[in-house]
């Protein structure tokens, strides 16, 4: 059995307040930061897709079973990429740590996890769409930094540590100044270098600024004014109207893209008779029309919140395809994004006359926020956002379903995606106390390019009673409801149901999103009194 000598002499003394144990681990955060910091310093000569974060963030979401996605949306909803980025930060944290504490009592195996950790980041990037071969410089050059930094850096430590055991009484603090040297200077450079490497990848201040100066034309078709009676004024009731701020936002991009739109361009190719390609500047030259139109996603449960309302302003897809001549046999628009994505968009949704499917430049009445896909997106009413709403929009393949599939649709999801009646409660809120007498139940319920021709409520298991319905604007918006109650002391329950314009009546089965959408009534129980 090992003495208490041995032991010491493998876990060291405290020094400076910490173990050694301590200082190997902090080493190791150091090193990882150093491989960070050198990685995005890199990427911004090479490539801002090159950086490592991001593309290891993006390689887990592909990864990740449907249902693992589905859950974090519906448990953390638009927050899902910051709370995967923190876990993340967490993790390499933890893992950092870890292989300095594997170098200080194996020598060289904690580089041997920095490579392998520093390998699957390479895969990462290089498995990316667009990768080249280049892509991976940035991860191999931050790899030889972080591993140079913790082979010098455990050194180190070991030299004060034996300086310290020897008690002579000038090596221990020469050796600990070596150490804490290194350790300040490696941080605060790995500090400073990656986030002004981050910002710079981001490219964020270059291509605000272009955004800000963009003047959206006059649409050629501008959408009807919203009349007064289309909104009701009830206090806690969506407005008709949702702001680009509140908008919400699902997608798999880690990193939002900022596209140059002085840069970019959109291909039409795949089974058409002529390829045809439109800059930005051609795209605002062209008649472009507005619209009011509500987007849903897929991931929305039943009174769920992802789903808004908004003024897009774009030019309509179908003259754009018109141009390209879809060649027989094609059925289905692959749409790409900057960042790789996909959707499959039924080609004669696309070509259909009577819908406002836009590639659309601006939202209620400014340019699209980065967030929402500047400089170009898609806009489809009546279909989830999966198989249509592409953002950060690059190209649009003409093939076919049997052809090829989408992102979601690869991950056990319907390839069409129709939007489904459904209507909501806003007012009051599940679990809310009420005050007995007159109470507004209020809400919106939608059938984009279906329209809604009616909602009912029910209170407990009473019968149902038709809510009185805003003024329609078109059949591609939603529309608020509202009913007045007279509340009753007591626990109640309110549900609410919708008719569509084809006479449909939401159906009371309840269903989780996967695979075409949640279905069921919106029901929710107040406290009277």
């Amino acid at each position: 059995m090992a003495s208490a000598a041995s032991r010491r002499s493998v876990l060291g003394r405290s020094v400076l307040g910490w173990s050694v144990l301590g200082w190997a681990a902090l080493v190791g955060i150091v090193a990882a930061a150093c491989t960070l910091a050198a990685a995005e310093l890199t990427s911004v000569l090479i490539s801002p897709q090159a950086s490592p974060v991001f593309a290891v963030g993006r390689w887990i979401i592909d990864l990740a079973p449907a249902g693992a996605k589905e859950f974090a949306i519906a448990v953390f909803g638009a927050a899902d990429k910051a709370v995967l980025l923190i876990a993340l930060a967490l993790l390499v944290t933890i893992v950092a740590a870890l292989t300095g504490v594997l170098e200080w009592l194996a020598r060289g195996w904690g580089i041997v996890v920095l490579v392998a950790v520093s390998t699957i980041a390479v895969l990462a990037v290089t498995t990316r769409a667009h990768a080249d071969g280049f892509s991976a410089v940035p991860t191999v050059l931050g790899m030889l930094l972080g591993a140079l930094v913790l082979y010098r850096g455990i050194r180190r430590l070991r030299a004060w540590r034996d300086a310290s055991e020897r008690g002579t009484a000038s090596a221990p603090p020469v050796a600990r100044r070596s150490f804490l040297r290194l350790l300040l200077l490696s941080g605060a450079a790995a500090v400073v270098i990656g986030v002004g490497a981050r910002v710079a990848n981001a490219g964020a201040v270059a291509v605000t600024a272009l955004r800000e100066r963009i003047r959206l034309p006059r649409p050629a078709t501008a959408a009807a004014a919203v009349p007064a009676a289309a909104t009701l004024t009830v206090p806690g009731l969506s407005t008709f109207v949702t702001d680009s701020v509140d908008f919400y936002r699902i997608d798999t991009a880690l990193q939002i893209p900022t596209v140059d739109p002085d840069q970019w361009s959109l291909t039409i190719d795949g089974m058409v008779q002529e390829t045809v390609s439109v800059s930005f500047a051609e795209l605002l030259r062209l008649p472009l029309t507005e619209r009011l139109i509500t987007l849903s996603c897929v991931s929305n449960e039943v009174g769920g919140d992802l789903i808004g309302n908004a003024r897009w302003l774009g030019y309509p897809i179908r003259s754009l395809l018109e141009r390209a001549k879809p060649k027989p046999g094609a059925d289905m628009v692959l749409s790409h994004s900057a960042d790789g994505w996909t959707a499959g968009t039924p080609l004669e949704v696309l070509q259909d006359r009577n819908r406002s499917a836009i590639l659309a430049v601006g939202m209620n009445g400014e340019p699209l926020p980065f967030a929402h896909g500047f400089p170009v997106r898609m806009v489809v009413p009546g279909l989830y956002g999966y198989v249509s709403a592409t953002k950060w929009v690059v190209r649009l393949e003409l093939t076919s379903f049997a052809k090829q599939s989408a992102y979601w649709t690869t991950q056990g999801w319907a390839p069409r995606g129709p939007v489904k009646t459904e209507s909501r409660i806003d007012t009051p809120r599940e679990g809310q106390r009420l005050d007995v007498g007159r109470v507004a139940i209020a809400g919106v319920a939608w059938a984009p390019h279906t329209g809604i021709r009616s909602v009912e409520v029910q209170v407990d298991a009473g019968a149902w009673q038709p809510a009185r319905l805003a003024e329609p604007v078109s059949a591609d918006t939603w529309r608020q409801w509202m009913l007045p109650w007279e509340a009753t002391r007591g626990r109640h329950t309110l549900s609410v149901r919708a008719t569509d314009l084809s006479g449909y009546t939401q159906t009371a089965r309840e269903a989780s999103p996967v695979p075409d959408g949640a279905t069921g009534w919106h029901r929710v129980q107040v406290n009277v009194g």
